[in-house]
């Protein structure tokens, strides 16, 4: 995946702009209002609904102004260490308490000066701090936590996507390197047009395996890498092509391109006759769905290749390492044909990114 702003964002806040981190603020100043509320033993039953709704109010005031104040200076936080953005934040938490402590009194205990004399204020706004000082704490430290669970987990997945990246393995490279090099004199248009097809796989191959691409790319590099196969197989080779899918979904490089070659490799090179490959591509509910079918040599023939499926376990892989049980890849064998069908859901740049400051 290109890194985006929430890659390179290393600020252990929560997007307090997002609804997910809003809430579950919102849900544990509810709880402590909860506590505040039902602790103190000399308050009657009858009281209590009323000091609920108040310190309710009062914390949920105090919750919201500050993830707003946090969202806001949020791209200025970024430029601090982790620990001086805490410090800023932690002050900047504690001073809309102190305003809003400061608030309440005037517009609702200050005219009662019977009932709330003036020590009784500085005993209030003291309180309301210590008690800010002593929640903002825990729930800072759990965001800090949860940052760095977050980094680990994405850095482990990156580095495993990468890894079984790396494992792909070209098997048309040799045949193909022959095949040009018999063209080379026969055909040199055809030859160069090979080696240009061969380097741009390459360059798929070695590229950054974060890196997703248009579904378009992916699919003009699985027509590439079939015309260079055609130049081996000829009229062997057969594919046909059902598609209806969008060409802007954002997809794992070399994500189609090893099952065709497994498609190849087991299936119609392993066919004197040839066989033919069928590729369906649509669209259901914001979920890609791509099957790839291919006709297989009879069973008894000694020309059936009996592969280890590495391909398939490592798409396999890759799609439940990006996209969790949202993607998912099945293989079904009848008799003389071989069908994988892979789903994965459609996103697009920005969808990405905006699921991944969802995520934060």
């Amino acid at each position: 995946m290109a890194k985006t702003d929430s890659d390179t964002d290393t600020l252990f806040l929560p997007n307090l702009c997002g609804i997910r981190a809003v809430f579950f603020v919102v849900l544990i100043a509810e709880l402590f209002a909860f506590f505040l509320a039902l602790a103190p033993m000399d308050i009657p039953a009858t009281q209590r609904w009323y000091q609920l709704g108040l310190i309710s109010l009062f914390v949920q005031w105090c919750a919201l102004a500050s993830c707003s104040i946090l969202c806001l200076f949020r791209p200025y936080l970024t430029r601090f260490s982790n620990i001086k953005a805490g410090i800023i934040s932690y002050i900047i938490v504690l001073s809309v308490i102190a305003i809003i402590t400061e608030l309440t009194y005037y517009f609702i205990y200050a005219n009662s000066i019977e009932l709330y004399p003036p020590s009784w204020h500085l005993h209030f706004f003291l309180r309301n701090i210590a008690i800010g000082a002593i929640l903002t704490g825990p729930v800072f430290r759990y965001f800090y936590i949860q940052n760095q669970w977050r980094r680990n987990v994405r850095a482990e997945t990156e580095a495993r996507v990468q890894a079984l990246q790396s494992r792909i393995r070209p098997h048309f490279l040799f045949n193909s390197m022959n095949t040009i090099a018999a063209l080379t004199r026969s055909d040199p248009e055809k030859a160069e047009m090979a080696v240009e097809n061969l380097a741009d796989l390459f360059r798929v191959s070695l590229s950054d395996a974060r890196k997703q691409v248009p579904l378009e790319e992916e699919l003009e590099l699985c027509h590439r890498y079939i015309e260079i196969e055609q130049l081996r197989l000829g009229d062997r080779l057969e594919v046909k092509w059902d598609l209806d899918v969008p060409d802007d979904a954002q997809v794992p490089a070399l994500l189609l391109q090893p099952l065709l070659e497994n498609a190849i490799y087991h299936g119609i090179e392993s066919q004197m006759k040839g066989g033919c490959i069928k590729i369906k591509g649509e669209l259901n509910n914001k979920q890609i769905e791509f099957t790839l079918t291919n006709s297989l040599p009879d069973k008894n023939s000694t020309q059936r290749q009996h592969g280890n499926q590495l391909a398939q376990q490592n798409v396999s892989e890759r799609l439940t390492a990006l996209y969790g049980h949202r993607g998912k890849l099945e293989v079904s064998e009848k008799e003389d044909m071989y069908q994988v069908s892979l789903q994965f859901p459609y996103e697009l740049p920005k969808q990405v990114e905006a699921h991944e400051d969802f995520d934060r």
